[in-house]
């Protein structure tokens, strides 16, 4: 029976870099945002919203994490298996979950692991996506 060496789990440092390079990628863009990163639990690690960021940011923020750690996908990727011939159309209605098929939650792995996520709410989607990717490729920066 082999076992899998541990994976360091994401810190609240790891969720600064996140949070902070998700913002300077918005605020380089013009566009006050909401970041929410959860740990592999899906347990609120680290939260920070603009000033003028609209108020139901923060909720979209969080639900797009959650989406992205239960689903271990970017919801970017997600939003047509919803749509109404789409094989997960019934998913979000079907589970008491806080669950968003919106572009903007983006899993966080290390060493091939799900070890949390990120989630933008704020911008159009495509934009949450861009900041949240950015947050991840400042992460894999400063893991070095």
């Amino acid at each position: 029976m082999s076992t899998a060496a541990p994976v360091a789990p994401l810190t609240t440092q790891d969720a600064e870099t996140l949070i902070t390079a998700a913002h300077r990628a918005a605020e380089a863009a013009g566009v006050t945002v909401s970041v929410t990163v959860l740990d592999a639990g899906g347990h609120l690690l680290a939260f920070r919203r603009d000033d003028r960021a609209v108020l139901v940011s923060g909720e979209t923020s969080t639900r797009k994490a959650y989406t992205a750690l239960q689903l271990n996908a970017p919801t970017a990727d997600l939003v047509d298996l919803v749509k109404p011939d789409g094989p997960f159309h019934s998913l979000p209605t079907a589970l008491d979950k806080p669950l968003l098929f919106i572009a903007g939650g983006i899993p966080v792995h290390r060493d091939g692991r799900l070890i949390g996520a990120v989630g933008v709410g704020g911008g159009a989607p495509e934009q949450d996506h861009g900041f949240a990717a950015a947050a991840l490729a400042e992460l894999a920066v400063t893991a070095r």
